[in-house]
């Protein structure tokens, strides 16, 4: 090890607020290049082979960072449960946007026009997979669980949940609205997917089965981003605050009130097994059976 590499880790030792910096600005970067090269794949095979390649580098970034920067052991990852965890998200999350879009069919603001492709539904999976595990890293495993870790859960929820709203306001649709809906109904119920198990799996099957559904087989758009192909072709349509307008069923009060209810169910469970009460000090956490 060289002088110059020693001083810099004693350094980043006497400055700990030199290296949690360090790391949010690097996830941050790592979060929005991970999207950027997913979002811009459109052919079926390269986004299947594309998407997970992405979403498996910014898993192994993390490990690497919680070990050899934090010097910590990265049990919000853990590979044991891992699967059941993502699978049963990806369940809830299929049948959150599915209840949405179904109520606001009932409502009239959803209509089917007609048959999509089965690639482009494939191609919104692989996409959806970089997109879903690249913004749980960086939202709920580096920002939510930093601030959870110093200031408490109360306020991670909070903070972590306002700035995954205001992100989405880059896209081509996002309204301010649009983006205070998505912090409710997203940014809560996403960390409080996290608190009740201190897994990131669950989070990440929840996030990426409402983005599948909701695009890639619903014919939706998610966050004002830009239309994709889907399984089939969709139009919404009445009053914006029903049918989420030019951000989707997510600028829905419908969406807001389906996902809410699902986060108090979340933090009710959160609060049954003791997640609730930790607070500074804290920095990652044992994964729980669901």
């Amino acid at each position: 090890m060289t002088k110059l590499t020693q001083s810099a880790r004693m350094g980043l030792t006497k400055r700990p607020w030199m290296r949690t910096a360090g790391v949010v600005a690097g996830f941050a970067i790592a979060m929005l290049l991970a999207n950027s090269i997913a979002s811009a794949v459109h052919s079926p095979v390269l986004a299947l082979i594309v998407g997970p390649l992405v979403a498996a580098a910014m898993v192994a970034l993390y490990y690497w960072a919680g070990r050899r920067i934090e010097r910590r052991r990265v049990t919000e990852l853990a590979r044991t449960g891992a699967l059941r965890h993502a699978l049963i998200g990806t369940g809830i999350g299929l049948a959150l946007s599915a209840a949405t879009v179904g109520i606001l069919a009932l409502f009239g603001a959803y209509t089917i026009t007609g048959w999509g492709s089965i690639g482009g539904a494939l191609a919104v999976a692989g996409t959806m997979c970089a997109i879903a595990v690249a913004e749980e890293v960086f939202f709920r495993g580096v920002v939510f669980r930093l601030i959870r870790g110093r200031w408490g859960v109360g306020i991670a929820l909070g903070v972590s949940a306002v700035l995954f709203g205001l992100v989405h306001l880059v896209n081509p649709g996002a309204t301010l609205w649009g983006a205070v809906a998505i912090a409710i109904e997203a940014g809560l119920m996403l960390g409080a997917a996290y608190l009740a198990t201190g897994s990131l799996w669950l989070a990440i099957g929840l996030h990426f089965g409402w983005n599948f559904a909701t695009v890639g087989l619903f014919g939706s758009v998610t966050s004002g981003a830009e239309a994709r192909d889907s399984l089939v072709t969709a139009v919404t349509s009445g009053p914006d605050w029903l049918s989420g307008g030019s951000f989707g069923p997510e600028g829905s009060v419908i969406a807001i009130a389906v996902c809410s209810v699902t986060t108090v169910l979340l933090l009710c469970v959160a609060h049954r097994r003791g997640r609730l009460s930790l607070r500074r000090g804290h920095h990652g956490g044992h994964a729980t059976r669901v």
